[in-house]
Formats: C-alpha cells, structure tokens, sequence
C-alpha cells in the first residue's frame, strides 16, 4: 500500500500504449453504483491542450500558496506538486452525472456515488499501474470548470482527476509530502462507536 505513493517526479520515457491499456482495464473491473460506469477518460495529449492544463495548475496554485504565510508558506513553495511538464501519459478524469446507465440505482439519495465510483475505479487503476512498475500522480490545485470548459466536455461531466502517469524517477515508499515535513502520517485509526 505505501509503495502506491502519488508520484510528482517522473522520467520523460514513453509509456508502451500496450501496457498502459492493460492497467487502464481496471476500469472495466472496477465497481460502481447500480453499475453506472460514470468514469469519462479524456486523454490530454495536444500541446494546446496540455498548456492549457498546465496554466490551469499555476495560476490555482499561485493562489493557494497565497492562502499559506510563514514557514508554511515557504515550505508549500518549495513542494513539487505536479508532474503536469514531464510526465508522458495524462488524463482528465469526469464522471459523467447524467449517466442512464444504472437506471439511478443507488443514487437516488447520494447522487454524489457516481463520483465516489470514480474514486473507487481510479484506486484500482493506481494499483494496476504500480503493480506495472509505473507511477501516477493525482493533480488535485486546479479551476475544475474551466478544465472542463479548456478540453471541451460535455458539461454534465465532473472533473474528479487530473492524473500524470509515467516511470517514476525514484523508487520509494514515502511521499514527498511527508518527506519534506508538509504533514506526519497518522498510524492509529479512531473509529467512533454509537
């Protein structure tokens, strides 16, 4: 499990489209509510397409590191927080909230399970990649709706993920993010009883 670390650092190798699709059928394994398959893969390939992305990911980041000050502050901007500029593989990642497919089943309560089925479907996917010695990074600091709007989607598609895939540079089992001193990892669970 740690080896699945989030991977910002990646060789500018490229990837075998073989091996890529074999991960990538995760997807087809993976379970979703009522059996909607919400996940909507777009694969950002265009160097239009990725400046855009790229841009997307500065200028949110900008303005997350002017929420920080101080040592925190300082410690933000020195993380690497994408590999949006070397990794060779990226997707944006929808669900697609209008899904007939499932007929509903599960969601009429908790529509937001589609997006959960996403999540689930791409912890899968992770996996695959890692068991396949390739390494995925989740870029999580950026303006979702203008992604959406920058590739062109349907607009009843959510972005959930914008991920980097590639050879990791480094072998580890330890996240920058803890590495560098951004947060310590919690090793105990508190599960509350009612």
């Amino acid at each position: 499990m740690r080896w699945r670390r989030d991977v910002r650092r990646f060789r500018t190798d490229p990837v075998d489209e073989a091996l890529l699709a074999d991960a990538l059928s995760a997807f087809s394994l993976a379970p979703s509510v009522g059996l909607s398959e919400p996940w909507r893969l777009v694969r950002v390939e265009s160097d239009a397409a990725r400046a855009k992305a790229l841009e997307n990911y500065e200028l949110a980041n900008a303005a997350a590191l002017s929420g920080y000050s101080g040592d925190k502050a300082r410690l933000y901007s020195g993380l690497k927080l994408s590999g949006m500029r070397d990794a060779p593989v990226q997707l944006a990642v929808f669900s697609d909230e209008e899904t007939e497919k499932g007929d509903g089943l599960g969601r009429q309560t908790m529509p937001e399970m589609l997006r959960y089925s996403v999540v689930s479907a791409l912890m899968l996917v992770w996996l695959a990649l890692r068991a396949r010695g390739l390494g995925l990074g989740w870029v999580s600091i950026l303006e979702p709706h203008k992604l959406a709007r920058d590739l062109d989607v349907p607009t009843d598609w959510t972005l959930v993920a914008y991920l980097c895939i590639g050879w990791p540079e480094e072998e580890g089992k330890t996240p920058e993010l803890e590495k560098k001193g951004w947060e310590d990892r919690s090793l105990s669970l508190e599960i509350l009883k009612r």
